[in-house]
């Protein structure tokens, strides 16, 4: 074995194809467990599409190794590139979108096609009496520039509903190169030119490292959609009270001097019953803004229930009084409602549940004895 063996060789076909064949079975292994976790479609069909994309390398490999390079062969490793070309771009966009008919219709209708197309490999041996290699050039021709036609639909028509748009239209661009480097390599130098071979054997591995990159990439992107809306409010997308009461268990667990900001909307369920719980849903957001905006650099902001949503300060340079007059007056400019607000400072030997409490006790009181006004519990 030798340097030239690992670049030029037969041995670099082998070894790229290998190393493929890795890249597609970790991508295999993702998407058959996201699959088994969720039962959702858009797994289902990127691990059927892994399913096709390994037998072809796997018959790639068999070839290379028994040197077995018959019309059959050429036909088989040709519709197989093709139908996991397909399901794997369908798989990308199913990862994305709910399909209907219509996206069913369009990407099973490109594999039919690809079968019409192939009707020109069995017609050539009976119209053209030129050589075996010429018949067998003319046999792979159609299915070969079908693959462009593949590539620039998908290049155009997925990206738009799709996330990683750059990096989904990279991977087609190197798709395309693989494919270019490959017929004229073969139609114009006969297989012969070495620095076409060497792309022939390195751009496939690019090409499905960006795309184990994209999957793997969907896989984060899901896990902290998932997470998030475990720990936020669907509405406000503040924390929810739970992740808001363990961060405070956290902060007061360490002793460190904290405040708590409780507040709660005026009149809200006036506002529910005669404008609407649209209208109330529009004013919760609103206020939660104006809580996330001024929390932003100094704590965090979460919703406890109904119209009540609470700060928790963590810099104990923030002036609270200051503070959450700040919020109180943001909330009557902006809005067309007013909160009562109370807050409260840690002491030592005072829980978190006791902490929350005192600020919902001043709250109280705020909301008692005039409302629209902050109250500091005493």
């Amino acid at each position: 074995m030798n340097t030239v063996d690992l670049l030029f060789g037969d041995l670099a076909s082998l070894l790229s194809n290998a190393i493929v064949l890795v890249i597609v079975t970790l991508m295999f292994v993702i998407s058959l467990r996201l699959f088994l976790d969720r039962r959702k479609k858009g797994y289902m069909s990127m691990t059927f599409s892994l399913v096709f994309v390994g037998i072809h390398y796997l018959l790639k490999l068999y070839v290379l190794l028994t040197a077995l390079n018959t019309s059959l062969t050429a036909y088989s490793l040709l519709m197989l590139k093709i139908v996991s070309f397909v399901l794997l771009n369908f798989g990308i966009y199913q990862l994305y979108n709910r399909t209907h008919r219509k996206q069913y219709i369009f990407f099973y209708g490109l594999i039919i096609m690809g079968f019409v197309v192939s009707i020109l490999h069995f017609s050539v041996p009976q119209m053209y009496n030129g050589t075996i290699q010429q018949v067998r050039m003319l046999q792979d021709i159609g299915l070969e520039l079908y693959v462009f036609v593949l590539i620039f639909l998908c290049f155009y028509m997925i990206p738009p509903y799709i996330g990683q748009q750059v990096k989904y239209q990279s991977a087609l661009t190197i798709y395309f190169f693989i494919q270019s480097c490959h017929l004229i390599n073969v139609y114009m130098y006969g297989d012969a030119q070495i620095w076409l071979t060497v792309a022939g054997n390195i751009l496939p591995i690019v090409f499905y490292f960006v795309l184990f990159t994209l999957l793997f990439d969907r896989v984060v992107e899901l896990m902290q959609a998932i997470y998030n809306s475990s720990i936020t409010d669907g509405l406000t997308r503040l924390y929810n009270r739970k992740f808001f009461y363990n961060r405070v268990t956290q902060y007061v667990g360490r002793h460190l001097p904290v405040y708590i900001l409780f507040s709660d909307i005026d009149n809200f369920k006036k506002l529910n019953d005669t404008k609407g719980h649209q209208m109330g849903d529009d004013v919760l957001k609103q206020v939660a803004q104006i809580m996330k905006e001024e929390v932003e650099e100094c704590g965090i902001a979460g919703r406890y229930g109904g119209e009540e949503m609470v700060l928790m300060v963590t810099d104990p340079s923030v002036k609270m009084d200051a503070f959450a007059e700040r919020v109180r007056s943001r909330i009557e400019k902006e809005t067309i409602v007013t909160a009562s607000i109370g807050y409260s400072k840690y002491k030592n030997g005072v829980s978190a549940e006791e902490l929350i409490k005192q600020a919902d006790e001043a709250m109280y009181k705020a909301k008692t004895t005039g409302k629209n006004k902050v109250v500091k519990y005493a």
